[in-house]
């Protein structure tokens, strides 16, 4: 089974610094049948004017995943870590027993993209960490997330992966997995024919009852997005 999210169909917070559309319920936005996914909560398609950012403010009980589509974010914990996180890169931040952050958009003239992600984590509590990493895109779906952080992939407290996915015009690529596991996959840009739907930037499609995915980077743009395989 597929259900597509529609890009123009997420809710949204508009204020004078930020411009944040929402896959599941968020904040203000709220929707009976879109409080998450599996162990997925959130998908915040985040864009920050420059100079502004996200003043200090507390989490805990959240692994929490930021995605730099766009310039980049300066990063402040009460960790200790001062961290910049360039576009390109992944930042995984588990809350643990509590933790507060700032995140602050440096440039004077550039707007910053991100992907603000949180997964519930399957323990509560304990110390909180940080992990910050490149990720070389050596082929069309790239492990990024592990329960176990095998092959240098960040570590979470979930039976939960993220793999990035990139695709030239035209490629296709198939994902296979357990058919008791749930996919989403959310689409960065260009547009694709996932399983023979269309999906289009910012688009979404929680995926259950199946064991492979076939994926084509449609008409002349490649593709980039992001795939959840979850318990």
């Amino acid at each position: 089974m597929l259900d597509i999210r529609v890009s123009s169909q997420r809710g949204r917070g508009k204020f004078s610094w930020l411009d944040s559309k929402h896959s599941f319920s968020f904040a203000d936005y709220y929707d009976a049948n879109r409080m998450g996914f599996a162990s997925l909560r959130v998908i915040n398609d985040d864009t920050v004017s420059p100079g502004a950012g996200f003043d200090t403010h507390g989490h805990r009980d959240m692994e929490i995943i930021s995605y730099v589509t766009q310039g980049e974010i300066i990063h402040k914990d009460s960790q200790g870590h001062h961290q910049r996180l360039p576009a390109g890169e992944f930042q995984l931040m588990s809350a643990g027993k509590g933790i507060y952050h700032s995140e602050f958009n440096p440039s004077q003239s550039e707007s910053l993209k991100f992907l603000q992600i949180w997964i519930q984590p399957d323990t509560v509590g304990g110390e909180p960490s940080y992990q910050q990493k490149h990720f070389k895109q050596t082929q069309a779906i790239k492990a990024i997330v592990s329960p176990t952080g095998e092959n240098g992939t960040l570590k979470i407290k979930q039976d939960a992966y993220l793999y990035r996915l990139s695709l030239v015009a035209q490629e296709q690529t198939r994902y296979e997995t357990e058919p008791q596991r749930k996919l989403y996959v959310h689409l960065i840009d260009g547009e694709l024919m996932l399983e023979g739907k269309l999906l289009k930037a910012g688009d979404g499609a929680a995926i259950t009852n199946v064991d492979k995915l076939d994926i084509i980077a449609h008409k002349e743009s490649g593709v980039s997005g992001l795939i959840f395989d979850m318990a």
